[in-house]
Formats: C-alpha cells, sequence, structure tokens
C-alpha cells in the first residue's frame, strides 16, 4: 500500500527523531537499522525507502541535533538578557544533560566518534561546533573580538569535556563537582565589565 506524502515526511522524520535518540545514547556503531525501525514503529524494508544507508541516516540525523543545539543555545541566552553566560551555563552544565544520554548534548555523546564516519560527518559538527563558539562570542566577557573568542573557544571546551568527564564517574557527587567547578570558573567574577563587548 502506497503512503501518502504527507505519510512518507512524517515517517522520514519519525525515523530521524528516533535514530537521534539512539545515536546519542548508544553510538553510531552500537545501534543498527534494524533497531532503530523497530523503535520508530515503522518496518525494516522501508527504511530504504528514505535513506540510501545507514551512514546516510546518521549524517542526517546530526544535521538535525545538531541545528536543534544551536538554536536552543541562542533561545537560552536570549531568556535571560541580563545574564545570559549565567543562564547558558546553568542550562548545559546540568544533572539532566549529564544523565539523559538520548537527549542530551550531541557534541558531548558523538564528537569522540566522528573522526571515524568521514569527512561530511566531521563538516557537520565543525560547523556546530563554530556555531556554539559565536553564540559564546557575543556573551562572555574580554576587551576586545580576539579575547572573546578566545574565551569562547576555551569556554566550550571546558562545559563539553566537563560533561563528558561528569558522565564517566561513577559518583554522583563527583559528576556533580565536575560540573560545579566548570560553572564557577566560567561564570563572570563580581567587577567584569561585560560593556567592554559593546566597544568592538
Amino acid at each position: 500500500m502506497r503512503v501518502s506524502r504527507e505519510k512518507f515526511a512524517e515517517n522520514r522524520e519519525k525515523i530521524l527523531a528516533v535514530a537521534g535518540e539512539l545515536f546519542r545514547e548508544k553510538g553510531f556503531d552500537g545501534i543498527g537499522v534494524a533497531e532503530i525501525m523497530k523503535a520508530a514503529g515503522l518496518t525494516h524494508g522501508g527504511f530504504y525507502g528514505h535513506f540510501d544507508s545507514k551512514d546516510e541516516l546518521a549524517c542526517e540525523a546530526s544535521k538535525a541535533l545538531v541545528a536543534r543545539s544551536l538554536e536552543r543555545w541562542k533561545q537560552v541566552a536570549a531568556s535571560s538578557p541580563e545574564q545570559p553566560l549565567e543562564a547558558l551555563l546553568a542550562h548545559y552544565l546540568s544533572h539532566r544533560n549529564v544523565v539523559e544520554h538520548a537527549t542530551g548534548c550531541v557534541f558531548a555523546a558523538l564528537t569522540q566518534e566522528v573522526s571515524r564516519h568521514g569527512p561530511e560527518m566531521q563538516s557537520t559538527f565543525t560547523g556546530g561546533l563554530i556555531g556554539l563558539v559565536e553564540v559564546l562570542e557575543d556573551i562572555v566577557p574580554g576587551e576586545t573580538p580576539e579575547d572573546r573568542r578566545r574565551k569562547a573557544f576555551a569556554s566550550l571546551s571546558a562545559m563539553v569535556g566537563a560533561v563528558i568527564l561528569a558522565r564517566a564517574m561513577d559518583s554522583p557527587e563527583l559528576s556533580q563537582e565536575f560540573l560545579a567547578a566548570t560553572r564557577q570558573e566560567l561564570t563572570p567574577q563580581p567587577g567584569t565589565n561585560e560593556s567592554d563587548k559593546s566597544e568592538a
């Protein structure tokens, strides 16, 4: 039975959404097409009507996750115009982002695997990471654009690294310590003149 164009598009989005969760939870190589399609409530045979290969699915799912992550960071920063960096740190360096692998940060979950999955995947993650750096450049303190860009790269490295390390801990207390220490180090200290950013 032939499905409608609307239903076809709906099924494709369902596959991408389910794949995005399962890839974050189990890794690109830890889950197969059959398992993804079963989780989506669709037949294994129907997969190839949407994607040529699992690699294509992984790339498309990653593009969607990266775009969603960037949009979410922008929303969080915009939601607290007085303290956008603090809001973003609270959002990202959270217990939820550590324990909920399937719905947490795509970069913390999959960045270590990207180099094994070809240039298109690397390009997707590169673009996404630079997008996050640019969000941070607009909200970190610094006297010059160069200062803020350097601080943005360092801040992103610390944030993603803290989540990865916190996930590796078998102690909730140590996990929380990674998050709290990183948040404290990245939070602007009293007296930081954030108006410096407007001088660029």
